[in-house]
């Protein structure tokens, strides 16, 4: 008994697979048309949006919608980017010289080692994206010619010790001159000097010996001028001291002169009037200055002459005959 097979239907086949086919393309274009439509905008970048040729600048964080297959989307990373002159950095972390760029000449034609870390930020993403093609190399070869020429201003001592920070304030102004000339949407953030010596071990050695007898210098001015600066004043009130106490003497002095002449004139007037009594009184009161401890008695016997004698016993009898001779020869001049 033979079997019977009926014949396959190709044309149905085909008819129905295409129709799944179709739908398969239809699905995946429907998707591809929703996700070219829609973009996000992270917080660290802007969106450059072309549509025929013209751009546009997306600065809104989120998501957003374009024309799919008309509009384009360039995304730019607007954070704060580092770049490294005259050194660079491995895998690891480990920093190691690049020396075609680190190797510069200075003034005086020697030779020096000098590192610098440049920090810029994209602040137009349209002209960054279509002013240059490689912007960032722009930038390094902006810092580089900044820096070489800023150095080959300064002498080989000067750019390891003490100028370190105006080569750098030079460098800066520089960069940012020339990144607003060529209008390349590129700003400067900063341009800090990470390192500056001599290209050889000894001369390293040797540049750190005198930068530090440099410093240790600037200290010893420093801690001078602070000694001074301390003294000066103690000393100028020492001064006003010593002044003040001067006029305080000079016073007392002069009032103590003016007494006395205010003294003797009185003792003149008196003795003008009364010549006898004054000049006797002014003996005594000499001897009581003169003679503190002396005990005498006075001996009057009316015929004119006064005598003295001692008490004690102290002074000998010359004494009381010279102080006698003395008053008799007073009153007999008295009495002339």
């Amino acid at each position: 008994m033979e079997r019977y097979t009926e014949p396959m239907d190709f044309k149905g086949f085909f008819k129905k697979k295409g129709s799944v086919i179709w739908k398969v393309i239809i699905v995946i274009a429907i998707l591809l048309i929703g996700l070219d439509s829609i973009y996000t905008v992270e917080e660290t970048e802007s969106a450059v949006i072309t549509t025929f040729g013209k751009a546009e600048l997306m600065s809104e964080k989120g998501l957003h919608f374009k024309i799919p297959f008309i509009q384009k989307v360039v995304k730019v990373d607007t954070t704060v980017k580092g770049l490294m002159i005259g050194y660079s950095e491995d895998s690891s972390g480990n920093a190691y010289s690049v020396e075609h760029e680190s190797i510069m000449i200075t003034s005086d034609y020697n030779f020096i080692d000098c590192d610098f870390y440049i920090s810029y930020q994209v602040t137009d993403p349209i002209k960054y994206l279509y002013r240059s093609s490689e912007p960032d190399f722009i930038v390094k070869n902006i810092a580089l010619s900044a820096i070489r020429s800023t150095v080959s201003a300064y002498t080989v001592d000067t750019a390891i010790t003490t100028g370190k920070a105006e080569i750098q304030s030079n460098v800066k102004s520089m960069i940012i001159a020339e990144l607003e000339q060529e209008d390349i949407g590129i700003t400067l953030v900063d341009a800090s000097i990470q390192d500056v010596e001599p290209p050889t071990d000894e001369v390293i050695e040797a540049f750190t010996a005198v930068e530090t007898a440099k410093q240790g210098k600037e200290s010893a001015i420093n801690e001078a001028n602070t000694y001074r600066n301390e003294q000066i004043p103690a000393a100028e009130a020492e001064a006003d001291r010593i002044i003040q106490e001067a006029e305080a003497e000079k016073e007392a002095r002069i009032n103590e002169a003016n007494g006395q002449v205010a003294r003797f004139t009185e003792e003149y007037d008196e003795y003008i009037n009364y010549p006898l009594i004054t000049k006797q009184r002014l003996f005594f009161e000499a001897m009581e200055e003169v003679l503190p401890t002396l005990k005498i008695v006075i001996d009057s016997n009316g015929d004119g002459i006064s005598k003295y004698y001692s008490v004690t016993g102290d002074y000998e009898d010359g004494t009381a005959a010279l102080i006698e001779n003395s008053t008799a020869d007073s009153s007999a001049g008295e009495n002339n």
